[in-house]
């Protein structure tokens, strides 16, 4: 099975979900969400909605290597390798995409991506000129099965809405769900 999906135009931004599978429970500190108490992450599948509408690092392929990176020490998510083979054939890692050696956790997600018994098993990337993250997150809300991690977490750039869901089965349970929402928001 291929781990990592393109849909939509070719362009060089796009929203993207990382499906990720929590091998063990958890208990996660989100950096300041919450007053830095830790939240409950039970094993099993997720999955979480990000933008990436700039350049460089802010692009899809600076931002997909970035989060199959971890801290100093630890190992990076096996699906980098995969990633730095079919970025440059999407035409994603122009001008030069490299993986960062290491990173500084910054956002909420960062910290669970960081966790060695949490994986990203699959990627996909929505391929637009015009941010979908909230759109895409809305409905993954209504994927059936999904359930918010917490409200509010993996969203601090959107006030109000949820970027982190458990979901019920597998990944690609969800793929074919997220494709035809994704349809549905580009028509």
């Amino acid at each position: 099975m291929n781990h990592i999906t393109f849909l939509g135009q070719p362009c060089q931004t796009g929203t993207y979900v990382l499906w990720l599978r929590a091998q063990g429970d958890l208990a996660v500190s989100f950096g300041r969400f919450d007053g830095g108490r830790p939240v409950a992450v039970a094993a099993g599948h997720y999955a979480y909605v990000g933008s990436a509408m700039g350049r460089g690092g802010a692009s899809p392929g600076g931002r997909l290597l970035r989060h199959a990176t971890r801290t100093a020490g630890k190992p990076p998510h096996a699906i980098r390798a995969a990633l730095l083979a079919e970025l440059p054939a999407a035409g994603l890692a122009l001008p030069r995409v490299a993986p960062p050696p290491a990173k500084r956790l910054r956002w909420h997600i960062d910290y669970l991506l960081d966790e060695t018994a949490v994986e990203i098993v699959h990627v996909t990337l929505l391929r637009a000129a015009v941010r979908l993250e909230s759109a895409v997150a809305g409905r993954l809300a209504d994927a059936p099965g999904a359930v918010a991690v917490r409200p509010g977490l993996g969203a601090s750039d959107t006030p109000g809405e949820t970027h982190l869901w458990r979901l019920r089965g597998e990944p690609v349970d969800a793929l074919p769900y997220l494709t035809d929402c994704f349809h549905d928001i580009m028509s």
